[in-house]
């Protein structure tokens, strides 16, 4: 049944006709117990989150999903991480939750990989960007390093007990970050967990301290990186990355050499390819802490509020049709977490697949 859902919005996304979602990332709160140098999230007030009951009453609306993300902030900072959790394994059905944390709270996040129910597969993402002097200074803290990696060490040995698949997210904001990519990797290989490498990019309207922001790419193919890399350090880096995806399952293997690959076109090449059909406000759904629905990842106008307006409301409104002949007429960005579910959910990503195209030769 999941197939044929599947294979129906993918040509409905193709047609550029609406679909419900059925990949959705809930940002639980922008609370974040970091400081990092290029993300404002710890600036935002965030006084206004969800309660648990209001989040399973949103839910119980939503159709069920392939795929939920829980994000910040720093998810961690709620309490009520692992009855959120619990939601969405009861309302939304979904076959993996996938959860980005900076790592320090150690304690609760063991805790919550130990209650939560292990029927749902768990990703949990792990922020490391760099070695300790690199990774404290990205991310505001002179202990980060320490807290993190002691909460890579608990868990990493007890993936298999707690039915958790364990990750770093490298995000790569200056050469320096680059250039360390290869130690961190190396550090992380014998505790057998993957480094996921993405760039951080320029501006975010999500992490943004006004609202209803507009930032997405004006042009087709641009794509403006946080700090300055020559094409020798792009190459480099690129190149690395790629031989590293030999440890990767073979889906996840292709969704990172395909976002490597629009990555490397548009900084080396100039070419805007591969450039799928956008699904946010269709397939891919976002909600925000207070229960907003924003368009995308750079674009915060919002189609309603589902605190306020039922599912129903909010995804049939007016504005949600305004704002999704927006994202037709929008040239694309190139950002992972709205890259990938476009890829999957307009069949891209499988025909590029088979294609088996490569990086562009160093």
């Amino acid at each position: 049944m999941r197939l044929l859902t599947f294979l129906r919005d993918v040509w409905r996304n193709r047609q550029g006709r609406r679909t419900l979602p059925r990949f959705l990332t809930y940002t639980v709160t922008f609370g974040c117990n970091a400081r990092c140098i290029m993300c404002d999230s710890w600036k935002m007030p965030s006084p206004e989150d969800l309660t648990l009951e209001e989040v399973e009453r949103i839910f119980s609306q939503l159709p069920r999903m392939d795929a939920v993300r829980l994000t910040g902030g720093e998810p961690f900072v709620r309490r009520d991480l692992v009855e959120i959790s619990e939601v969405v394994r009861k309302q939304l059905k979904p076959l993996v939750l996938h959860v980005t944390s900076n790592g320090f709270l150690t304690q609760r996040i063991v805790d919550f990989c130990e209650r939560r129910d292990r029927r749902l597969p768990l990703q949990l993402l792990l922020s490391m960007d760099g070695m300790k002097e690199k990774h404290n200074h990205v991310r505001g803290h002179d202990s980060a390093w320490d807290m993190v990696t002691k909460t890579l060490t608990e868990l990493a040995p007890r993936q298999k007990e707690l039915k958790l698949r364990l990750m770093v997210n490298q995000t790569i904001v200056d050469a320096e970050g680059a250039e360390q990519y290869l130690k961190l990797r190396d550090f992380l290989r014998p505790h057998g967990i993957y480094n996921n490498v993405v760039l951080a990019y320029d501006q975010s309207a999500t992490y943004n301290l006004e609202s209803a922001v507009d930032v997405a790419p004006k042009e087709v193919g641009q794509f403006t990186t946080f700090g300055e890399f020559t094409p020798e350090q792009y190459r480099e880096l690129f190149s690395e990355v790629e031989a590293g995806l030999t440890q990767l399952p073979l889906m996840e293997r292709m969704a990172k050499r395909y976002y490597l690959r629009g990555i490397a076109n548009r900084m080396l090449d100039a070419k805007s390819s591969p450039n799928p059909k956008c699904v946010a406000l269709n397939s891919h759904l976002r909600i925000f802490p207070n229960g907003d629905v924003p368009t995308c990842q750079f674009n915060t106008k919002l189609a309603g509020n589902l605190r306020r307006q039922t599912f129903q409301e909010v995804w049939h409104s007016a504005m949600a049709r305004e704002l999704r002949d927006w994202v037709k007429k929008c040239p694309g960005c190139w950002a992972e977490c709205e890259v990938l579910p476009s890829a999957i959910y307009t069949g891209e990503l499988a025909w590029e697949g088979w294609k088996r195209t490569s990086l562009p030769a160093a």
